[in-house]
């Protein structure tokens, strides 16, 4: 099926979670990440259980403390 991830579009299992895209898309700190699909956020802990459809887009959003 074919899903956007970050704004490119890709072919990936059908039925796939989003905790397999991740892995699939080699995440660095996957632990840290926030997952939108069509623009709602995902909670982490369906992360494993949420099936992504076809026409999908999902972003990876990290948030980043510093500054002062």
């Amino acid at each position: 099926m074919n899903i956007t991830v970050s704004g490119e579009k890709k072919e990936v299992a059908d039925g796939i979670t989003v905790l397999s895209l991740i892995e699939q898309e080699n995440v660095e700190t996957p632990q840290y990440v926030t997952v939108s699909v069509n623009e709602e956020f995902i909670d982490s802990d369906a992360f494993d259980t949420y099936t992504l459809k076809e026409g999908d887009e999902v972003e990876f959003l990290y948030f980043m403390g510093g500054g002062r």
